[in-house]
């Protein structure tokens, strides 16, 4: 109930108003986003470097509604790769193709990720593509695979909550595909997703094991204990190392726990959020795990 009435709030554009005008909020904003500019998000992810950890760049926004927008957004994470690189910092992006156009006008949505992904090639920077909701899911899957065609090292985020992720993913089986697995934080029909936390756990872990065999370094983003020390026991039983899948954990959440696994030996990235429209994801990440309200709400008083 919790998780569907933080879903629900984080598509209401009063709520959103009111949130933005709130200085209460701003100071609770502030631990789980880096801040408004690049610069933010740049210093956040030094300061995790210096930790052994690396970071996962996220410009915040939603689908853009006209070519002008899609043209920012790829200007800005063309910025962001440049800079990454020039700094030498170990970073990737992550973005959403709906900010590059896919809903406009997908082959000009195929060219801005073209040139991301070449920037990125040219100067050593990783690129990730975003899982959105599940209408967009199917050609945002299709981009991904003509994609990897020239840049097979992209990283493509699923979402173990849907009804179709396994099948999606044995589609890609051939691609020996480089992967992100999350639990999902959209609002979706019950049709389309699984809801239970429980159902969504096994899932989860049914999927690890499918891309610790089938996938190439892949990524478990997640804060549950129980996937993560399903993933690193699965991959323990396969014989693969440390360093042959990632744990990525969200900026400002269990730090000790990034800290920890890094210390360990594993790889470890942060996703980094940075941005203005910080809301909607906000809100978004509260209702993927209710818990973090409990962090969220602490933050505030300053404990």
């Amino acid at each position: 109930m919790v998780n569907r009435l933080l879903v629900w709030a984080g598509g209401n554009t009063q709520l959103e108003r009111v949130a933005n005008t709130n200085s209460l909020a701003a100071k609770m904003v502030h631990r789980y986003v880096a801040g408004p500019a690049l610069e933010d998000g740049v210093a956040a992810a030094v300061q995790l470097n210096g930790h052994g950890i690396r970071g996962i760049l996220d410009l915040l926004g939603e689908a853009v509604t006209d070519l002008a927008g899609a043209s920012q957004a790829t200007n800005q994470y063309l910025e962001a790769v440049q800079t990454m690189a020039d700094r030498g910092i170990n970073a990737t992006v992550s973005l959403k193709l709906t900010q590059l156009g896919l809903l406009i006008d997908r082959e000009a949505c195929v060219a801005n990720l073209a040139t991301v992904l070449d920037r990125g090639r040219d100067v050593g920077v990783g690129v990730e593509i975003d899982m959105e909701q599940s209408d967009v899911v199917g050609e945002t899957i299709e981009v991904y695979r003509n994609a990897v065609i020239t840049h097979p090292d992209t990283r493509l985020a699923m979402q173990a909550c849907l009804r179709r992720t396994p099948e999606d993913l044995d589609s890609l089986a051939a691609l020996q595909p480089r992967i992100r697995l999350v639990k999902g934080a959209y609002a979706e029909p019950i049709d389309r997703a699984v809801r239970s936390k429980k159902e969504i756990t096994a899932e989860y872990q049914h999927l690890s094991e499918w891309l610790l065999k089938h996938g190439k370094l892949p990524a478990f983003g997640t804060h549950d204990d129980a996937c993560i020390d399903f993933a690193i026991k699965t991959a323990n039983r396969l014989g693969l190392g440390q360093r042959d899948f990632e744990i990525q954990l969200l900026y400002g959440i269990r730090r000790g726990l990034q800290q920890d696994l890094a210390d360990r030996g594993y790889r470890v990235g942060v996703y980094i959020p940075f941005g203005s429209a910080w809301y909607p994801y906000l809100m978004r990440r509260m209702a993927e795990r209710p818990a973090n309200l409990l962090f969220f709400l602490r933050a505030a008083v300053g404990r």
